[in-house]
C-alpha cells in the first residue's frame, strides 16, 4: 500500500469536552459518552487520535478472566492507537508538537527498573502498573495522554493512520517470531491467523521462515495463504493435519506459536514440534491455565517461551522493520459510534484484520475508506 505523511495542521481542542468509548463496570456495556479532554502531566503527551484499533485484549472484560481487573468507574477502551501530539508536559524530551506517534499503554511504572526494560512494565520493581485502556482511560477517544517514554515518533514512510495496529498486535507478533533466533529456512507454525497471526505470517516469511497457518476460520486460513503461508490447515481438526505437518515438515515444526486464547489450541501444540530443538512460543492468554507435560520440557523436547505486546525499548525495533518490509494489518475503519458493534463483531469471530475507528480529521474520511482494506499487499 501506498504511506501518506499526515501533513495537516494541529488539531487543537475546541471545546472542553470529547467523545469516549467507556466500558461501563456495572452493566459491562459500551457506551459512548461525553468526558473531559484529559490534560498531560509532566511527563506525559496530549495527542489527537488518528486511529484506534480493536484489541482481542480489550473485550477479555466482557469473557471470564480470573486476570481481569475491572475498572471502578465508566473507563475508556483501547490500548492500540496512533496520535499527533498537540500538547506536552514540562519533562518530556524528544519529541515536538505536531509530530505523530505511536505509544503503548503502560502507566505508573519507572521505565528504569531491570523488568522495565527488559521483561515487561507489568512487572515494575518501584509502582503498581496502570495499563491504558483497562485501569486508566485509553484510546478510543477523540484526545489521550500518553507517557512520552512509551511513545516513539513515526518513520517517515509509515501511515500515521494505518499503523495504529504495530502497537500492539504488530509490537506482540514481531517479537514472538523474531525471539524464536532460528535459521533461515526453519519452519514455523502460526496457530491462530487472526489479527496478530497475519500479521506473524507477514514477520515470519520477511524473516525468511517457511509458515503453515492453522486456524479454525476458512477465511484466516485464505488471509495467511495470501501473505505466504505454504500450507494451511483447519485447526479444530488435530487428528487430520498432524500426520501432514509431520510429513511435510520431516518430523515437525521448528517452532509453534499460539496467537489464540484457546486451551484446546495449546493441548495439541506439542505434538506438531521437532523433538530436541523446538520452541513452543505463548502469546495468547486462554481463560483456563494452559497444561503441559513437565517430563517432555524436562527432557528437552521442546522449550516454552513467551510474548508480550513490548515495552518503550523493544517497540522501535519492531515498527521500523513493519515499516521496512512494509508490514500492515488488514483495517476496517468504523465511527467511533459503531464501537459496540465492532465488540460484538469481534466476539462473534466475525472480523477479518483488524476493525479500527479512524477519527475526524485524519488523512482521508471514513466514508471513503470504510470498505477498504489495507495491507502489504
Amino acid at each position: 500500500m501506498s504511506s501518506t505523511r499526515w501533513t495537516g495542521p494541529l488539531i487543537r481542542p475546541r471545546q472542553g469536552t470529547m467523545k469516549a468509548g467507556q466500558i461501563n463496570p456495572q452493566s459491562l456495556k459500551v457506551e459512548i459518552n461525553d468526558v473531559p479532554i484529559p490534560k498531560p502531566n509532566e511527563n506525559e503527551i496530549l495527542v489527537k487520535i488518528h486511529c484506534a484499533s480493536l484489541c482481542h485484549s480489550d473485550i477479555m472484560i466482557f469473557e471470564p478472566n480470573d486476570e481481569m481487573v475491572y475498572p471502578e468507574k465508566p473507563t475508556t477502551m483501547g490500548h492500540e492507537a496512533t496520535g499527533q501530539i498537540i500538547e506536552m508536559g514540562s519533562n518530556v524530551k524528544g519529541f515536538k508538537k505536531g509530530d505523530n506517534i505511536g505509544f503503548l499503554p503502560a502507566t505508573n511504572v519507572c521505565f528504569n527498573c531491570v523488568p522495565c526494560k527488559q521483561v515487561h512494565n507489568m512487572w515494575c520493581e518501584r509502582n503498581q502498573p496502570v495499563m491504558q485502556g483497562f485501569g486508566s482511560d485509553g484510546y478510543f477517544a477523540e484526545y489521550a495522554v500518553v507517557d512520552y517514554r512509551s511513545s516513539m515518533v513515526l518513520p517517515e514512510n509509515l501511515d500515521p493512520v494505518a499503523a495504529a495496529p504495530l502497537f500492539c498486535a504488530g509490537v506482540t507478533a514481531f517479537h514472538a517470531i523474531d525471539d524464536l533466533k532460528l535459521p533461515a529456512g526453519s519452519w514455523v507454525a502460526i496457530v491462530g491467523c487472526g489479527g496478530l497471526g497475519a500479521l506473524a505470517v507477514q514477520y515470519a516469511r520477511a524473516m525468511k521462515y517457511r509458515v503453515i497457518g492453522l486456524d479454525i476460520a476458512a477465511a484466516a486460513r485464505e488471509e495467511a495463504k495470501s501473505l505466504g503461508a505454504e500450507y494451511v490447515f483447519d485447526s479444530a481438526a488435530a487428528d487430520k493435519y498432524l500426520e501432514r505437518v509431520l510429513e511435510i515438515t520431516n518430523g515437525g515444526v521448528d517452532a509453534a506459536v499460539n496467537f489464540t486464547a484457546s486451551k484446546k489450541a495449546y493441548s495439541a501444540m506439542p505434538a506438531m514440534i521437532r523433538p530436541g530443538r523446538g520452541i513452543l512460543m505463548v502469546v495468547g492468554i486462554p481463560a483456563e491455565p494452559i497444561e503441559l507435560n513437565a517430563y517432555d520440557i524436562a527432557l528437552g523436547k521442546f522449550r516454552v517461551m513467551g510474548s508480550n505486546n513490548g515495552t518503550g525499548y523493544n517497540m522501535r525495533a519492531a515498527i521500523e522493520f513493519s515499516a521496512k518490509h512494509n508490514i500492515f494489518s488488514r483495517l476496517e475503519y468504523f465511527t467511533l459510534d459503531e464501537l459496540p458493534l465492532m465488540v460484538k463483531r469481534m466476539q462473534n469471530h466475525e472480523a477479518r484484520g483488524r476493525m479500527a475507528v479512524k477519527f475526524e480529521n485524519s488523512t482521508d474520511s471514513v466514508s471513503e475508506s470504510r470498505n477498504r482494506s489495507t495491507s502489504r499487499l
